[in-house]
């Protein structure tokens, strides 16, 4: 029986656009770090990761009833983004999308309302500092 969505993984390229990344999730969205590692498997503690952002592999952010997982490992060039989107559940789509867009990240598609097999929703769609495509979705 599945339960649920334990995690969605994207990779980036090191420990540059891993500050992007941690920007834009954990700073501009508000998603808590839940655990960071090294490249030897070993726990980083959230008080010292800032300042050993060279030696992240990868890191998990909790958003409360799933997590993104990031590595820092990719090395080639998505064409189309590092997924295709996810989305995540939210109290405010419209909020969230204003937030990226004055925090220059382009919204492509909403907010708008959708009505899917009678379950009504607010919906807007940005991509992140990845490339991917984040949908927020408000259940109405």
């Amino acid at each position: 029986m599945i339960t649920g969505i334990n995690h969605v993984s994207m990779k980036c390229h090191g420990s540059e656009e891993l500050k992007k990344v941690l920007a834009f999730y954990v700073d501009l969205l508000g998603i808590k770090i839940a655990r960071i590692w090294d490249k030897d498997k070993n726990p980083i503690g959230l008080d010292e990761y800032t300042n050993r952002m060279d030696e992240i592999e990868g890191l998990m952010l909790d958003t409360g009833n799933g997590k993104i997982e990031i590595f820092t490992n990719l090395d080639y060039e998505p064409d189309t983004g590092i997924i295709r989107h996810f989305a995540l559940d939210v109290d405010d789509a419209e909020m969230y999308a204003q937030k990226c867009k004055a925090a220059g990240y382009e919204i492509f598609m909403g907010p708008k309302d959708i009505n899917l097999g009678g379950q009504k929703a607010k919906i807007a769609f940005c991509f992140g500092p990845l490339k991917e495509q984040i949908e927020f979705y408000q259940m109405c």
